[in-house]
């Protein structure tokens, strides 16, 4: 095994460290600000016109940061699958803040409740940070880091807090963020009296979210849904929720500007 390989093999059970497989993964790391240690690139010529095209805010850094291209068999030792774009690349992990997220603020917190798909993780985050929430935090066994994540999310997991932490409900009734709950049982989703600041609450397809849980909420809501539907992809139920919540916010501060 070369010292590269080996280099990704450690990284994926190394909890400092992101394995950002693609273009856009790699591009969203670098525009938010992650410190990005090795890149490998097939062709970083490439690579480079794939910056001038698609982000000339990144050109010049991606063909300096790849240095020599890697060969083909060597890329595919480095990751179960190569992307299309042939290029890898390890990056620091920012430190994660669960209280900094419990404390109040006015922009949500999405919580995933032991989520069971890495890439339905990956893909809340990436409407997360496009709408403006405040972060995403996970329960149970999965890392929310991982590269099927990071695939997922085309690397904006370092465009806004992400991470792990078993207590961060039971923790928020001193904190001051309202706990909102999405339960089929829930009453119907209102867009104008979403709290601001509030987390909110999301389990898995098939189980829901647990007792727990659900005792601790503040409030339980739903998505209103064609009858015989019986439910909908966990990233479209958080896309949902966020944009009902950002649209009305918008609203909110447009009458607040026409009022003032």
């Amino acid at each position: 095994m070369s010292a590269l390989a080996g280099r990704f093999q450690r990284a994926r059970g190394d909890g400092t460290l992101a394995v950002l497989e693609g273009f856009h993964a790699l591009k969203h790391a670098l525009r938010f600000g992650a410190a990005v240690e090795v890149v490998a690139a097939a062709d970083p010529e490439a690579l480079e016109r794939m910056a001038e095209e698609l982000a000339p805010d990144l050109a010049g850094r991606l063909r300096a940061l790849a240095g020599a291209p890697v060969a083909p068999e060597l890329l595919r030792a480095l990751a179960p699958h190569v992307p299309r774009t042939q290029v890898l690349a390890l990056a620091r992990r920012p430190p994660f803040d669960a209280a900094a997220l419990r404390a109040p603020g006015d922009a949500p917190v999405v919580l995933l409740e032991d989520p069971r798909d890495l890439g339905n993780v990956g893909a809340v985050v990436r409407v997360a940070a496009a709408a403006g929430a405040a972060g995403v935090v996970t329960t149970g066994m999965h890392d929310p880091w991982d590269a099927s994540a990071l695939r997922g999310s085309a690397g904006l997991h370092f465009a806004l807090p992400v991470g792990r932490d078993e207590r961060f409900a039971e923790a928020l009734a001193a904190d001051g963020r309202p706990l909102l709950a999405l339960d089929p049982d829930g009453d119907v989703l209102d867009p104008s009296a979403l709290p601001a600041g509030a987390v909110l609450a999301f389990g898995t397809e098939r189980h829901g979210l647990s007792d727990a849980l659900l005792a601790r909420a503040d409030a339980r809501l739903r998505l209103p849904m064609r009858a015989g539907v019986s439910s909908v992809n966990l990233a479209t139920a958080v896309a949902a929720v966020l944009y009902a919540w950002r649209l009305n916010a918008g609203a909110s501060a447009s009458a607040s500007s026409a009022s003032a």
